[in-house]
């Protein structure tokens, strides 16, 4: 038989890049557009100081009891060991002073939690 022998086109490392050297067109990598910088970010720093975290915890906490939801003014609240439960937001919020031991004996009696 003959010897065959491939005659075709030299072939180049990339296709595409030889046809859009073809067509004329610039490669895509010369297409792109630089990409914007991302908007500069203001950073502030917050000095957290034994002061500032017990202000911040004295808003946290009821002092005072009331029969009133502090977040939504509903009287459908149920007053638990440690928090109130607002039943018609869904808020609670911590009674100051209030034992958690007590909370957790609530909830395990209730079946809210599950004894581990």
């Amino acid at each position: 038989m003959a010897e065959m022998t491939r005659k075709g086109k030299p072939r180049a490392g990339n296709a595409h890049a030889a046809k859009s050297k073809a067509h004329g067109a610039a490669p895509k990598s010369a297409a792109r557009k630089p990409a914007a910088s991302p908007p500069r970010l203001r950073v502030v720093t917050l000095n957290i100081t034994p002061e500032r975290h017990l202000e911040r915890a004295s808003r946290k906490f009821l002092t005072d009891l009331s029969d009133r939801c502090g977040k939504c003014g509903s009287t459908f609240i149920v007053r638990e060991p440690a928090f109130i439960h607002c039943h018609y937001c869904g808020s609670m919020a911590r009674i100051a002073n209030a034992p958690l031991g007590a909370q957790e004996l609530f909830e395990l009696r209730l079946g809210l939690r599950l004894a581990s």
